[in-house]
């Protein structure tokens, strides 16, 4: 692990993101960041900003989810995108997904939301804003995370060949132009919120189209089962 500012990152990511650690950016994203946690709760917890890149090493990435910002309530970020802790209710869009899963391979719901094993297994959960303010949605959308995570898909895009990348809604599709579609995989559908989900969430098969082009590629498809 390296130790950048007051976060720590998996030796891998820091090896790939090393010019934007030294950036201003990041810089100004840090004391922004540590001003706020002077007056306001932030979530997720310090050392759980960086979870996605911690629990999946740049060269083990085979899946992209790409989400917004971290969940708002008590408990519920941990810096995995759509994520909770176990012993948390399952927030509705997580729910969703949890459904198309079950329609799509057959995977009952489960009764905890904690999406570890994914990223065990290779899928980088992440979210385009890393941190959020308690109960502040899109709080620290403009603080500058997004140059980071932007940085981070067109690092994968340059370095890496044959990622499936899973955008779902406006939000992640704009992401779409930093991918190369030549070298990747880019599966799209509406986001698995309530107020879209029925707009081609539910029936997107997403899961095992995944899974198909993993193994297309002698690649292990991924359990998800969790």
């Amino acid at each position: 692990m390296k130790q950048v500012d007051i976060l720590q990152i998996e030796d891998s990511w820091y090896d790939i993101l090393e010019k934007y650690f030294k950036s201003e950016y990041f810089k100004n994203t840090m004391k922004v960041l540590k001003e706020d946690i002077k007056t306001h709760t932030i979530y997720p917890k310090i050392s759980d900003i960086f979870n996605t890149y911690n629990s999946c090493s740049f060269e083990k990435v085979k899946v992209v989810i790409i989400g917004q910002d971290p969940y708002i309530n008590e408990g519920e970020a941990h810096g995995l995108a759509f994520s909770v802790p176990e012993g948390i209710d399952i927030p509705p869009s997580l729910h969703n997904i949890f459904q198309e899963l079950d329609s799509d391979i057959g995977i009952d719901i489960p009764e905890h939301g904690c999406l570890q094993q994914w990223a065990d297994q290779g899928v980088l959960l992440l979210n385009s804003v890393l941190t959020v303010r308690k109960g502040q949605s899109k709080s620290h959308s403009k603080i500058g995370w997004q140059i980071l995570t932007e940085y981070t898909i067109k690092q994968l895009s340059q370095y890496s060949h044959g990622i499936v990348f899973l955008l779902w809604g406006k939000d992640a599709q704009e992401k779409e132009k930093l991918i190369d579609k030549y070298k990747h995989y880019i599966l799209k559908t509406s986001h698995p919120s309530p107020f879209s989900v029925r707009y081609g969430f539910f029936g997107c098969k997403h899961f095992s189209q995944t899974n198909k082009i993993l193994a297309s590629q002698g690649l292990t498809e991924i359990n998800w089962q969790i």
